[in-house]
């Protein structure tokens, strides 16, 4: 069975295809590419149809990543689908959140810098073991880059590049729980 998860931003040109491409990369090189389905979608339809931003395909194919994207909007009924929805930003956990159709479809939406592991040196007995993530401190938001340069673009890679790799773990989890 497919574990489907797909990463949500506001309108689905920056940071969302960017972590969608970055995380499909992950599954791929974990050999993980047939039992995880990866996608990406907006909260609005403002861009839908168009590609990713020039900006945040720039980023993704300077780091060797596909930027090769079509924008769209998030439909309620996709949670059926899913097993997890990624939202980029707390604003976004809120709306998807509110378009939830159940309480277990709101219980899919988590924020994707949650998954943000320690960096070395840090002190892990520093933090709760139920706690999200300490490394990405108390702001778990990506920021959007959409209106500033190209160095916002690159510091959302890094973001995304530091959260797949926990969310990467925790993905396997469940599929190797579903396989057993």
């Amino acid at each position: 069975m497919t574990y489907r998860v797909c990463f949500v931003c506001t309108g689905n040109i920056c940071r969302s295809p960017m972590a969608e491409s970055v995380f499909r990369a992950r599954v791929a090189a974990a050999g993980l590419d047939g039992l995880v389905e990866v996608d990406s979608a907006g909260t609005g339809g403002w861009h839908e149809g168009d590609p990713a931003d020039p900006r945040t395909v720039a980023v993704l194919q300077e780091h060797g990543y596909d930027g090769e994207h079509t924008a769209r909007q998030f439909q309620p009924s996709w949670f059926s689908r899913l097993d997890l929805v990624i939202a980029l930003d707390s604003g976004h956990l809120k709306v998807l959140r509110r378009l939830a159709p159940t309480d277990q479809d709101a219980a899919k939406v988590r924020l994707l810098r949650s998954y943000t592991r320690p960096s070395p040196g840090h002190d892990p007995s520093a933090r709760a073991s139920h706690a999200p993530s300490d490394a990405a401190g108390d702001d778990l938001d990506v920021p959007d880059p959409y209106y500033g340069g190209m160095d916002g673009f690159e510091e959302c890679l890094e973001m995304v590049e530091a959260a797949s790799e926990g969310l990467l773990a925790a993905v396997r989890e469940h599929v190797e729980g579903r396989a057993a």
